[in-house]
C-alpha cells in the first residue's frame, strides 16, 4: 500500500472519501492514486461550515494563510473525516455531524516549504446562533459567501459558493 505514517486505515479511508468527494480540484483523484504507491506526506482535512441559510461560511484567521475553513494536519491513526472533526472543535469548539459526503478533494501545499498533499474538505450546516470558541489566536467569524475573503488559497471562495449553491439545490435551500 503506502509507506504513509498513518496506516493502512487512514489512507483507505482517505481514497474511499476521495472518490465521493463531491467536487474533485486537482486531478487530486488520480494524485492520491499515484501517492499510494510510495511515501506520503500527511494528509490534510477541513470544514467548511455552512449557516442554515447557507449564505454564510464560517473562517478561521490563520496567522499567515489569511481567512481559511478550520482545518490541519490529519494525525497519525485518524481518518481524514476524524482530523476534520477534530481540527474543527480545536479551532472552533463546534462538534456538528459532518455531512455524509465529502464537500471536495484538492491537491494544495499548505505551506510554501512544503510538498503538496492530498487535502479532504468536508461540510457541516450549524445554526449561526451556536457559540463557538476560537483557539487561542486565531479568531473565527461567520463571513458572507457573497463577499470575498483574503486567504492564500484564491479558489477557495468559488469552490466554497459551488458547494452551498450544490446544498441548496439538494435540500431547497435559499
Amino acid at each position: 500500500m503506502t509507506a504513509y505514517e498513518g496506516g493502512r486505515r487512514v489512507v483507505e479511508a482517505a481514497a474511499a472519501d476521495a472518490e465521493r468527494a463531491v467536487a474533485e480540484y486537482d486531478a487530486a483523484r488520480q494524485w492520491l492514486a499515484a501517492a499510494m504507491r510510495g511515501p506520503m506526506e500527511p494528509l490534510a482535512a477541513e470544514v467548511w461550515v455552512f449557516d442554515t441559510t447557507l449564505a454564510r461560511v464560517l473562517l478561521v484567521r490563520h496567522r499567515w494563510r489569511g481567512w481559511v475553513p478550520p482545518g490541519g494536519k490529519v494525525e497519525a491513526g485518524e481518518t481524514p473525516r476524524e482530523g476534520a472533526s477534530r481540527e474543527l472543535f480545536e479551532e472552533a469548539g463546534l462538534r456538528p455531524e459532518l455531512l455524509p459526503d465529502p464537500a471536495a478533494v484538492a491537491v494544495r501545499s499548505y505551506h510554501p516549504a512544503l510538498p503538496v498533499t492530498l487535502g479532504l474538505s468536508y461540510a457541516a450546516v450549524v445554526d449561526a446562533g451556536t457559540p463557538f470558541v476560537a483557539e487561542d489566536g486565531q479568531p473565527v467569524a461567520w463571513t458572507r459567501l457573497d463577499e470575498g475573503w483574503e486567504s492564500c488559497f484564491p479558489d477557495d471562495p468559488s469552490r466554497i459558493r459551488q458547494h452551498a449553491a450544490w446544498l441548496a439545490g439538494r435540500t431547497g435551500r435559499r
